[in-house]
């Protein structure tokens, strides 16, 4: 459908070319995908890049429709608005490298468009000022820039903006023109686009955002066109063909991290700061973005663990995701590899803490973090179980109330030809206890069996602060009082954290059990499992204890016994 072209850069101009965005990334998606080498050679570019532009398009239409209840059909959000959450929605949706660098892009374009306060709309000259700004703190985002990769492309479509003369239409045309050429010359800049004779995945991602930059100011689309299944991107100098067929099989360099870490993060800038720095000497592809207060942490790194540490001890960090990215992966054998090869098989896991994600991580599981208060929703597992890019998963909800949940996850998984396997796992220690027997190399059903019986075979307790008065099956508890909850009901009530633990862990030990799992929450008192360890050693002879600390994950404490 033909588009009405947009004269100025207004709030409408944000909302159309937002939407034309995601339809051009659509399109583009699996093409940009096959032909993603760098950083990693994962294949999920495109992907991240279109889930990311979905985000700011949902912020971009909840605020219209926001304005339209409040003023009817009539009602139209302003220009600084539209692009404040076009920038909130790309931001908090970001997924990938790639997606967290066009977040920031996105974030750096609303600074400028913003500026203004209440100006209904700007010229090219506001445009080449947006576009030039946010080329310039994209790159200040990145740890370590590299050419050859979207920031090249980004300042190659500032410069040439900041050389072009007219409306935004103008304006838009010269960016693009300016980032098509810097894509066709990545390959010459960044020697692992050269060795599997492809253009930077991400920047020619930008190059469709800027192409339906274009389309929303001139009403055409500027043509980048799928030709016997090769991309074909055109220059005045210059034709570039990538292979986005199986045959293409990029060289990676070996030795790298083995986790992808993603978070949103609650900081003060000074944390931040000392958060690049300590993230920067764990690991590698560090991209910061955001301010206000809201940041995205984007990071690769051998210890998922100490990544999320980083961010706990900077602020809050939350919607955490933690990827493995499998053995035998480019990261860590290199060699000759087709993008987005599958994993045979792989475990996923919803996980109350940060400590516990990245306890599950280094056990090579892809991790979903409930946060208290807010379980994730079944996309949420859906989009997990692509992630771990396995031709078979096993999900651990580790939550009786995720039943459903994960239920429906693994039916839409299934439709899309990934073997899933749901283990209705109640706790994440029948989760710990599931994953200690996993081995990949057996018969996917016996795997299966296996790790059902381990987390079984698990009895499960929580201990935590009532919220309120209610009735349990220990009778009734006041707000404030320490419950201790076995199999999900509530057996004990009292007022000592440390006195009810040993209760419930004596009334689980009363049935026998060989070893005892303690995962602690930040705000278990510090004595709690030295006094327990202290009691099951000297009141149950050949019983082992292990000790995990699980951050922020609701209860004080988790106990397993096996």
């Amino acid at each position: 459908m033909a588009q009405v072209p947009q004269t100025f850069f207004d709030a409408l101009a944000v909302r159309t070319w937002c939407g034309l965005a995601l339809e051009a990334l659509g399109r583009a998606r699996e093409e940009i995908d096959a032909i993603n080498v760098y950083p990693v050679a994962d294949g999920d570019t495109g992907t991240n890049l279109y889930l990311t532009v979905e985000s700011a398009v949902g912020a971009v239409e909840a605020v219209f429709a926001g304005h339209e209840v409040g003023a009817g059909a009539a009602g139209k959000p302003s220009l600084a608005d539209a692009a404040r959450a076009m920038a909130h929605g790309a931001l908090i949706g970001a997924q990938g490298n790639s997606g967290t660098i066009l977040a920031q892009l996105l974030r750096g374009m609303a600074q400028v468009l913003a500026a203004e306060g209440g100006t209904p709309h700007t010229d090219g000259s506001g445009l080449r000022l947006a576009l030039r700004h946010a080329a310039d703190s994209a790159r200040r985002a990145v740890a370590h820039p590299v050419e050859g990769t979207v920031l090249s492309v980004a300042s190659a479509a500032a410069d040439a903006a900041m050389g072009a003369e007219g409306d935004c239409g103008a304006v838009a045309r010269a960016a693009y023109e300016g980032a098509r050429a810097a894509l066709a010359a990545t390959p010459g800049q960044l020697a692992v686009l050269g060795r599997a004779g492809v253009v930077d995945a991400g920047g020619r991602g930008l190059v469709a955002v800027l192409a339906a930059l274009v389309e929303t100011f001139t009403g055409e689309a500027p043509a980048v066109a799928l030709i016997g299944g090769h991309a074909r991107v055109q220059t005045d100098t210059a034709v570039v063909e990538t292979l986005v067929t199986e045959d293409c099989v990029p060289l990676v360099e070996e030795g790298g991290p083995a986790f992808e870490v993603i978070y949103l993060l609650e900081a003060e800038d000074a944390a931040v700061d000392r958060l690049r720095a300590r993230l920067d000497a764990l690991g590698d592809s560090l991209v910061v973005v955001g301010g206000d207060g809201l940041w995205n942490v984007h990071v690769h790194v051998d210890d998922a663990g100490a990544a999320v540490e980083a961010g706990v001890e900077a602020g809050r960090p939350y919607r955490i995701r933690i990827t493995h990215f499998g053995a035998g992966d480019v990261h860590t054998t290199g060699g000759r590899r087709p993008p987005r090869e599958q994993v045979q098989r792989a475990v996923v896991a919803v996980v109350p803490g940060e400590g516990l994600a990245g306890l599950y991580s280094e056990a090579g599981a892809t991790t979903v973090l409930a946060r208290p208060g807010e379980p994730p929703a079944s996309g949420e597992l859906v989009d997990a179980v692509r992630r771990a890019h396995a031709r078979e998963v096993v999900l651990l909800p580790n939550d009786a109330d995720l039943r459903h949940t994960a239920a429906a996850a693994a039916e839409q998984a299934r439709t899309e030809g990934i073997r899933v396997a749901l283990i209705p796992t109640r706790s994440a220690v029948q989760g710990i206890a599931a994953l200690a027997v996993h081995e990949p190399e057996r018969r996917f059903d016996e795997d299966v069996v296996s790790m059902t019986s381990a987390a079984g075979a698990t009895r499960y307790a929580e201990v935590a602060v009532a919220e309120r008065q209610s009735w349990t099956m220990a009778g009734i508890c006041q707000a404030g009082d320490v419950l201790g909850l076995i199999d999900g009901d509530v057996a004990v009530i009292g007022s000592d954290v440390i006195l009810t633990a040993e209760t419930v862990l004596d009334r689980m030990l009363q049935a026998g059990g060989e070893l005892v799992t303690l995962v602690l929450g930040d705000e278990a008192p510090d004595s709690v499992a030295e006094r327990l360890e202290t009691r099951v050693r000297e009141s149950y002879l050949a019983v082992d204890t292990v000790v995990y600390h699980g951050g922020r994950q609701g209860a004080l404490l988790l106990i397993g016994v096996e």
